[in-house]
């Protein structure tokens, strides 16, 4: 699960371009929208797109659970891992 959560972390960095934040310097638990890394709904379109062209996951745009799949990278790793039936 700790090589999935990096590989996330790289998927964020990359994908959104962030030039100031490093992949180890993301916090597991830590919020990725509003205050913990700061990111935007524009940058959650972004990711998601990302994320499914790495790992072959979809996000229904219309699931409410999307906002709890978004809220860490733990839950990012939870999720992938759930849909690829890696855990």
């Amino acid at each position: 699960m700790d090589e999935l959560k990096q590989q996330i972390k790289e998927v964020i960095v990359n994908a959104l371009e962030l030039e100031d934040i490093k992949p180890e310097n993301i916090v597991d638990d830590e919020a990725i929208f509003g205050s913990g890394l700061g990111l935007d709904s524009i940058d959650a379109l972004e990711l998601g797109v990302a994320l499914k062209k790495k790992f072959g996951v979809k996000f229904n745009a219309e699931s409410a659970d999307n906002k709890k799949h978004f809220a860490s990278v733990n839950a990012l790793a939870e999720f992938i891992a759930k849909e690829k039936g890696i855990a």
